[in-house]
């Protein structure tokens, strides 16, 4: 059954935008090209469509589509900014946001009201930085536990860790050159929801704290012992469970199960596999699907643009209805506003968002990854858990 995304009326309506915010006034009529930083296989095609869309409507405006991935772009706008190069508008992930607003390479949202009355409210609180918004939300993901209905039936599906080890560990014994359970054990945005059982985040509950990662804490050394042991069920060392072999294993049918995320909805249907997306399983002690990170994929007008009227309204046309239907079209990610969409696979995603949270923004944020990257791998492999993790959180604080 089909699951939907019912919604509400949006501030802006296309016909009415004409380079006007709510309550803005229109822009001139000069001759302007916005520069659009973006990622390939999907986000690239709905800046194109959309810019196309956004002239109509606005002909003294043409929108330029350059490729700048989105885990680029903030170190790239650092360069090609002042040097006059950079974009008038580019793609970012929301906890990079705290890097964005100290290097003064982003504009406040214009319409912050007008704005968080229109897009779901874990949006707008991804992209608050210091008690001011920054950017435009044009989607919002997490992750979930896709399986393979040819493999596992859906009333088979582990609800809890302990049964995602033991189905591995019988799956594997019974299927040569297939696997049961599959996921990036060396990527952070995944490892983390073994730190988040009782209450336990990042940060802090507010995702702000600098003065403990909580990275180290008991909760954390506890879930990241659970998976550690992980790896006696699956057998499997993390130099081959990366992002792409992990997708390619699932996309040939030879998993059984594999976390991941919206992105991967289209891929997996073009590869034919029968499948379907459940909330994550419950960590050890806990009866609710664990915690995953959110994020909010947000357009920011860049700092340095000489146009930042028309960036402005373009990033605002892009929170339209249609306009967020048509990405939801081409890119299978979560709508940032409330618009009616439907997916088979919604579902699961829809329920796991209720049990995420924003992953920070502030700036140690940056030194997270490589470092959790780093101990989740050497965790994996057998390494002392609390020694890790306690280099973990002294790498991102710097004591």
């Amino acid at each position: 059954m089909n699951k939907k995304i019912w919604g509400a009326a949006a501030c802006l309506a296309v016909a009415g935008l004409a380079l006007t915010s709510c309550g803005g006034k229109k822009a001139s009529g000069k001759k302007v090209e916005l520069t659009v930083w973006e990622s390939t296989n999907g986000p690239d095609e709905f800046i194109k469509q959309a810019g196309e869309a956004f002239t109509k409507k606005n002909p003294n405006v043409t929108v330029k589509f350059v490729n700048v991935e989105l885990g680029d772009a903030v170190t790239q706008i650092a360069l090609d900014g002042p040097a006059g190069v950079g974009p008038d508008l580019f793609a970012a992930p929301h906890d990079r946001l705290g890097t964005l607003v100290t290097g003064g390479h982003v504009l406040p949202t214009k319409n912050p009201d007008a704005v968080k009355k229109q897009v779901l409210g874990a949006c707008s609180t991804a992209l608050t930085y210091g008690g001011k918004m920054y950017g435009y939300p044009v989607s919002a993901e997490t992750y979930a536990l896709f399986y393979n209905k040819d493999l596992v039936a859906e009333k088979d599906v582990p609800t809890t860790w302990e049964g995602i080890a033991a189905f591995a560990k019988d799956f594997n014994a019974k299927n040569p050159g297939k696997q049961g359970f599959v996921m990036d054990v060396g990527n952070a945005y995944y490892s983390i929801v073994f730190t988040t059982a009782e209450g336990n985040r990042l940060f802090g509950p507010t995702g702000t704290d600098t003065t403990s990662t909580n990275i180290n804490s008991d909760a954390s050394v506890k879930g990241m012992t659970f998976f550690q042991s992980l790896r006696k069920s699956i057998n499997i060392p993390a130099a081959d469970l990366n992002t792409s072999t992990c997708d390619s294993n699932f996309a040939a049918g030879n998993a059984a199960m594999h976390i991941t995320g919206l992105w991967n909805i289209r891929p997996f249907e073009d590869a034919g596999v029968n499948f379907g997306v459940k909330a994550l399983p419950s960590l050890p002690g806990e009866s609710k699907p664990c915690s995953s990170f959110s994020g909010t994929r947000a357009m920011f007008v860049s700092a340095y643009t000489e146009h930042p009227e028309e960036a402005e309204a373009f990033a605002e046309f892009l929170l339209t209805p249609e306009m967020q239907k048509l990405r939801f079209e081409l890119t299978g990610t979560v709508p940032s506003v409330n618009v009616e969409v439907s997916s088979p696979y919604l579902g699961g995603f829809m329920e796991q968002l209720n049990y995420a949270f924003p992953m920070p923004s502030i700036p140690e944020m940056g030194l997270y990854w490589e470092a959790m990257n780093a101990a989740s791998v050497n965790i994996w492999e057998g390494a002392n858990i609390k020694a890790e993790l306690d280099a973990c959180n002294k790498t991102i604080l710097g004591k």
